[in-house]
């Protein structure tokens, strides 16, 4: 099975999720195959961008692979995604989100990693865990309260509020809306930064 591809593109890898039905559901192999990707990558430093399709960017973990777990096992699968969550965070070159559609659970802790976030206006945020009984154990807990505030990051995790993009803006979960925002991404990454003040 495919679980993303890699484009060289202006000095920069496109890594877009790809699955079967669409939705680009974080699995467990999914996701120690973008953990070993992305840590291969390293070597070249390159930005990168991580994409998904026009309906979906991430609709999170895989729910059937989750209710499998127990005990040990599910403390394996936390510290798997913290892994990869973690090797994204750290990756020595600008790292953006372009984000168009759904972009749920895991799949917002995976944009959340990102140093950047770029929203196509579909997108749709949302950490909908708490109507299900569960919590993210992928860090998503940690960053998204340095973004948005804990009292906006309490809405989305305990009350499951989804956010828009033009809302995602207004809060500062993400940083631009562009109608195609992969490309807005590579703008992004190629724009000259301000030298370091002394």
């Amino acid at each position: 099975m495919r679980h993303f591809s890699l484009e060289r593109r202006d000095a920069a890898v496109v890594i877009r999720l790809e699955s079967n039905d669409a939705t680009n559901r974080l699995t467990r192999a999914r996701v120690l195959a973008l953990t070993a990707a992305i840590e291969d990558l390293q070597r070249e430093s390159l930005p990168l961008v991580i994409t998904g399709n026009d309906h979906f960017f991430s609709a999170g973990a895989d729910l059937k692979e989750i209710a499998q777990l127990h005990g040990a096992a599910a403390y394996e699968f936390a510290l798997m995604g913290q892994r990869l969550m973690n090797t994204v965070a750290a990756f020595p070159a600008p790292v953006v989100a372009a984000i168009s559609g759904y972009c749920m659970g895991g799949g917002l802790d995976l944009a959340l990693a990102c140093h950047t976030r770029i929203a196509a206006p579909n997108a749709i945020f949302g950490h909908r865990g708490a109507a299900l009984g569960i919590i993210t154990g992928w860090g998503g807990t940690q960053r998204l309260p340095r973004l948005i505030g804990k009292a906006r990051a309490l809405q989305m995790f305990v009350a499951a509020e989804k956010l828009h993009a033009k809302q995602a803006l207004a809060c500062g979960l993400v940083a631009e809306v562009a109608a195609d925002p992969v490309a807005a991404a590579l703008a992004h990454i190629a724009a000259p930064r301000s030298a370091p003040v002394s």
